[in-house]
């Protein structure tokens, strides 16, 4: 099968469908969890007295222009003593989608939602993730809410998680609201018109930016990535867009960041255990050291995270248009994250790259599992019922989780580049300049940087490491493989300001 015989989005659908098929993925939902969902009523009112009733207050969502699955809201207010207030409303699936169902069986085969270029595949069905269980925009849903550590906050003070009622008061996008927080667009039209609703998102953002730099006191990294979207005219890849980040990303980024070491706070404080997401002491910290070397600067020989971080800031600001290159170049160094259960009394292993002890993932339940699994722990919790899992069924589920992750990457990652193989077809002879993202004894390959594609070295490779720049010549593609294949022509060694 070829684009000459069907067109590319076409071919990278049956593409997708079969690499989940061969990684045990599951491409369709099966009858009877469509059954299930068609039986699902609104998470919304009636309500028990055990609820708190927060519609009133100015929440707002943020998310990708296309996105209906809400998992997430947000407000923030501050006194009039100065004193601010965040909270984290996170969809509530626990009267859902139950244990054993036909719909948990389905989320825990695929552990996440499963995003390709041609089409997303929902970890749960859209009449729950879109409707149902979604926070979206007028509609009162039963949420769990957390409340952010604040400023002045004492250590030991006590995690504040708690069941509610609330209502989205307007459904916003990052490219928006970033715009707005930057000072380079106008306020969208549910801004403009709601002085609430401004004060919230403003005082989210300083909140956020706090948030942010305590985490880089502690060492956390300051990375910044290329993400890049696929736009198709009609049925072929028309172009693969880099997406910038702005203000209200990072201001998301960092409340779920803060959100998520609450609830692995919260669980632990009442003796439960938490399925932590984890990040090791990096897997290559003699790579990351020769490279820091070759900007002219010094790393320990053992891994630390703040003086990792400390390098990183110095150089994104010598550097700001080739520091998302360094980023994703430390990113692959840095090694996979893995999900593992603890249990009270037990060692903490943390997250390198966060620079925190205390971490699971709990905000995004309608698109990952692992965040479903943890609203049960924190719901038997709050109801002060028993852990609904055994020790064995936590770590299995762990390692379950950790296999998948890494089958659906792979997935992505294939259509990523059979998508950008779509792009460059009859493009073979053109040279272009790019750097290298992985280097072993399975290959090495580059990203270029215009278009942000990633390729394999196939010829002159020897001597190529990660973070090196590179001109390659395109060899050929092949777009059902995932393949496009390069011959270097031109090496510069990292830290080389040359493009």
């Amino acid at each position: 099968m070829t684009t000459t015989r069907i067109g590319q989005r076409s071919l990278l659908l049956h593409i997708a469908r079969q690499a989940m098929l061969e990684r045990g993925l599951q491409p369709d939902f099966p009858d009877d969890a469509i059954r299930e969902a068609g039986r699902a009523t609104s998470s919304g009112p009636p309500f028990d007295e055990r609820l708190h009733d927060l519609r009133n207050l100015p929440w707002c969502s943020i998310d990708n222009d296309d996105s209906r699955d809400l998992d997430q809201l947000t407000f923030a207010s501050l006194s009039p003593g100065g004193e601010t207030r965040a909270l984290v409303a996170i969809a509530d699936l626990g009267d859902t989608v139950l244990p054993d169902s036909a719909l948990d069986a389905h989320a825990y085969a695929n552990t996440t939602s499963i995003y390709t270029p041609p089409h997303i595949f929902p970890m749960l069905p859209e009449r729950l993730s879109t409707d149902l269980t979604s926070l979206g925009p007028g509609e009162d849903r039963i949420a769990i809410v957390v409340e952010l550590p604040g400023e002045h906050d004492a250590p030991s003070r006590q995690p504040a998680v708690f069941r509610a009622v609330v209502r989205n008061h307007a459904k916003l996008t990052y490219a928006a609201v970033g715009a707005w927080l930057e000072g380079t667009g106008e306020a969208p039209e549910a801004l403009a018109a709601d002085a609430a609703l401004r004060l919230s998102l403003r005082t989210q953002d300083e909140i956020a930016r706090r948030l942010r730099a305590h985490r880089h006191e502690l060492g956390a990294l300051e990375l910044e990535t290329i993400e890049v979207r696929a736009r198709f005219q009609d049925d072929q890849v028309a172009t693969l867009d880099a997406e910038a980040r702005n203000r209200a990303k990072d201001l998301i980024e960092d409340f779920m960041i803060s959100a998520n070491g609450v609830i692995a706070k919260f669980l632990t404080s009442r003796h439960y255990p938490v399925l932590r997401r984890v990040v090791r002491n990096p897997e290559r910290w003699s790579r990351i050291v020769d490279i820091a070397a070759q900007y002219g600067d010094r790393l320990p020989g053992a891994p630390d995270a703040g003086s990792l971080h400390d390098f990183l800031v110095r150089r994104r600001a010598e550097d700001l248009e080739g520091f998302p290159d360094l980023s994703l170049t430390i990113i692959k160094l840095l090694g996979r994250g893995s999900y593992e259960a603890s249990f009270p009394g037990d060692a903490v292993t943390g997250h390198f790259g966060l620079a925190v002890s205390d971490y699971t993932h709990s905000t995004a339940p309608n698109r990952r599992y692992p965040d479903l699994l943890t609203q049960r722990l924190v719901r038997a919790a709050l109801l002060e019922e028993p852990c609904p899992l055994t020790q064995d069924e936590l770590r299995g589920i762990a390692a379950h989780c950790t296999r998948k992750e890494d089958d659906v990457q792979k997935v992505e990652r294939l259509l990523r580049k059979a998508t950008a193989a779509c792009l460059l077809e009859g493009r073979e002879g053109e040279e272009f300049d790019g750097i290298v993202t992985g280097a072993s004894a399975k290959g090495t390959w580059v990203r270029l940087f215009t278009p942000p594609v990633e390729g394999r070295v196939e010829r002159n490779a020897e001597g190529l490491d990660v973070g090196d720049r590179v001109r390659v010549r395109l060899l050929g593609t092949d777009v059902e493989r995932g393949f496009i294949d390069f011959a270097n022509t031109r090496h510069h060694p990292v830290g080389s300001k040359t493009r």
